[in-house]
């Protein structure tokens, strides 16, 4: 059995719990999912600042991690807060549900579209998007709605994601949308039968390709990049 533990850099409970909800609807029964959320950041994560206090949340989480024998990670924020870090510091598979998401938009449309939540956090999905060499097929917009809003559940904000969505299928031509925030998945299947496109949610296509990864004996690459951080302080010894 592979443990799996889904990491969300925020210290929202309730988030955290609807982003392990999502892991585990998708996960094998053989895979053992549980997930934590940082003690030491903002409730949300909206702004570049937010992103540097949850990236340190998630070294955080890793080393709990690693101490009670996960066997790979899903970062559950969109961005994939903290990613390389956790790559270099945990033993197995890191995946980021931004990656994961957009990956598996490329393996199912030419052209797709993330919507994000809220539009300050564009820029952060685009790093994502030219890091893997993907802006000449995806397009990046946001509704207006904060994270706080959807921290219990997405419902209120279905129509906001739809006509957006709508207007993306027109204008930019998509032909699938990435939800571009954890805490989404209930908006899933009424987009889907509404646009009649795939949809993807990141934390389920994270957890999904962490799972395969583990299946194929595969893990993070030690040859230069992520090699081990050797000398390198914990948060424990930084933060006391």
């Amino acid at each position: 059995m592979s443990h799996v533990r889904v990491l969300n850099p925020n210290t929202s409970v309730a988030m955290t719990e609807v982003v392990l909800a999502a892991a585990r609807a998708v996960a094998r029964p053989d895979t053992h999912v549980s997930a934590t959320c940082s003690r030491r950041a903002p409730a949300t994560v909206e702004t570049h600042v937010d992103e540097v206090f949850g990236a340190a949340g998630i070294l955080e989480q890793v080393e709990r991690g690693e101490r009670d024998g996960v066997d790979g990670y899903v970062i559950a924020c969109f961005g994939d807060t903290g990613l390389p870090a956790a790559r270099e510091l945990a033993h197995g598979p890191v995946v980021g549900m931004t990656e994961a998401a957009l990956q598996a938009a490329s393996l199912l449309a030419h052209r797709f579209s993330v919507i994000t939540m809220p539009p300050r956090t564009i820029a952060m999905t685009d790093r994502v998007v030219q890091e893997l060499g993907l802006a000449h097929r995806c397009t990046v917009r946001a509704v207006d709605v904060s994270v706080a809003e959807i921290e219990t559940g997405a419902g209120p904000a279905f129509d906001a994601f739809a006509r957006e969505a709508r207007e993306t299928l027109v204008a930019k031509r998509a032909e699938a949308v990435v939800l571009g925030c954890a805490g989404l998945t209930d908006l899933v299947d009424g987009l889907r039968a509404a646009l009649g496109v795939p949809v993807i949610d990141g934390v389920a296509a994270a957890t999904t390709a962490l799972e395969g990864l583990l299946a194929q004996g595969l893990t993070t690459s030690r040859a230069n990049t992520w090699a081990e951080p050797v000398g390198s302080p914990t948060t424990s010894e930084v933060w006391g």
